[in-house]
């Protein structure tokens, strides 16, 4: 009787799950947001997101049930399978509520029950790649498709989170500290890069002088196309941009410190921060001896790291070293509201690693995976063999579709 049970819950949530897929996710922009949070309703929020969160769980669910079958029965896949069919379960238990003072505030601490069962999801998504790879080799085609399914599954729970986190800060009981209380929410409307800048550079610098007992010196320069002598701001997440450029300063600190071992002053790391009429840009400059291009090809490969596996005591005190995942998700961070990050090397010397953000907060719209043919086709293509002679290199940057055909 209970295992009759299960199946009818299961077979119910499946149709509901191919249902709320049909529909593509409502890509929203960081002026909207502002906008919203200015004249904050927690009705009109509650509304938007009982049938928003299903539509983006689902089209990312549909995609996990297209990855192999080797890898779907992995451990910590199964796990992941669970929690996102919880939280899609309990976001359906609103879908004909009445929007009265009970149900927002059970709906508020249903989101953020959901937000901490994701915490460890990246991990887990991590794991499961590993015990992969330890019981089967990875072809190409299969890579190829862990990689692209990896881009939009992030990229999908980067969105998530940033629903979630703008209605439980704006409606819930979760207390700001006294430098967020100009915030929107999760978004700051005068975002101080060159302070965020500093901000994960003495982080990374405290994790570099723990570990070689010494580390380089930061430059900052500001250059505003319009004006001179003011600090850059932007409508931005802080901790978004933070991720980035915490993640661009480990690498870089490292290599400058590792290049140098026999040196007693170590060349500074120049970051500049310029304000154009498109973008805004920060470039990280080091000299930490570059990369091959041979490597470089790989640094935004989730299979791919310079830092050693990570062993299971390492998950909490060392958050996805060894896993290689830093470099591509800090990319989808920039890639979420149509910014972007390239590294432009230049080996033997140094390497300069340039974050792109929108100037304008009414264009930093969401980048967003639709389930659609065309995301069902890639996983089933097989990758075809390369038409440029000894280019294997050439060859794998071509056939990477771009973030940019993802809301297709």
């Amino acid at each position: 009787m209970k295992l009759t049970s299960s199946l009818r819950c299961f077979s119910s949530i499946s149709k509901m799950i191919d249902f709320y897929s049909q529909f593509s996710p409502s890509s929203l922009s960081i002026k909207q947001f502002i906008d919203f949070g200015l004249n904050a309703c927690e009705r009109k929020s509650f509304l938007f997101l009982r049938k928003e969160l299903p539509v983006r769980l689902a089209n990312i669910m549909k995609e996990i049930h297209l990855l192999p079958e080797r890898l779907l029965k992995t451990p910590s896949v199964i796990l992941l399978n669970s929690w996102y069919a919880q939280s899609f379960k309990e976001i359906l238990e609103f879908e004909k509520n009445v929007a009265d003072t009970v149900v927002l505030d059970r709906f508020c601490k249903t989101l953020i029950r959901i937000r901490n069962r994701h915490a460890d999801v990246v991990q887990t998504m991590a794991h499961g790649v590993m015990e992969l790879k330890e019981v089967c080799t990875i072809d190409t085609h299969t890579e190829h498709s862990i990689q692209y399914f990896l881009d939009r599954f992030y990229m999908s729970r980067i969105s998530i989170r940033m629903l979630i986190n703008q209605h439980t800060l704006l409606f819930g009981d979760e207390v700001l500290s006294d430098s967020q209380t100009r915030h929107i929410g999760c978004i700051d409307p005068l975002c101080d890069v060159v302070s965020v800048v500093r901000d994960a550079y003495d982080n990374a610098r405290f994790l570099c002088d723990q570990y070689y007992l010494r580390s380089p010196e930061l430059i900052v320069k500001e250059e505003h196309s319009l004006q001179s002598n003011v600090s850059i701001k932007i409508v931005y997440v802080p901790s978004h941009l933070y991720h980035m450029l915490f993640e661009l300063f480990k690498n870089s600190l490292r290599a400058v410190v590792e290049h140098h071992e026999n040196v007693s002053d170590l060349p500074k790391i120049n970051v500049y921060v310029v304000c154009g009429k498109e973008d805004i840009c920060i470039k990280i400059s080091d000299r930490g001896g570059g990369i091959p291009r041979s490597v470089s090809d790989q640094l935004f490969n989730y299979m791919y790291s310079t830092a050693p596996k990570p062993t299971v005591s390492d998950v909490h005190t060392v958050p996805l070293a060894g896993y290689g995942y830093g470099l591509p998700i800090s990319r989808l961070y920039a890639r979420y509201f149509h910014g972007d990050i390239m590294l432009l090397s230049c080996d033997g010397l140094g390497t300069d690693a340039i974050i792109y953000l929108k100037a304008l907060s009414d264009e930093a719209n969401e980048l967003l995976p639709v389930f659609n043919k065309n995301s069902t086709r890639y996983y089933r293509t097989i990758i075809p063999t390369g038409d440029w002679s000894g280019a294997r290199g050439f060859h794998s940057r071509t056939i990477f579709p771009s973030l940019r055909n993802l809301s297709n």
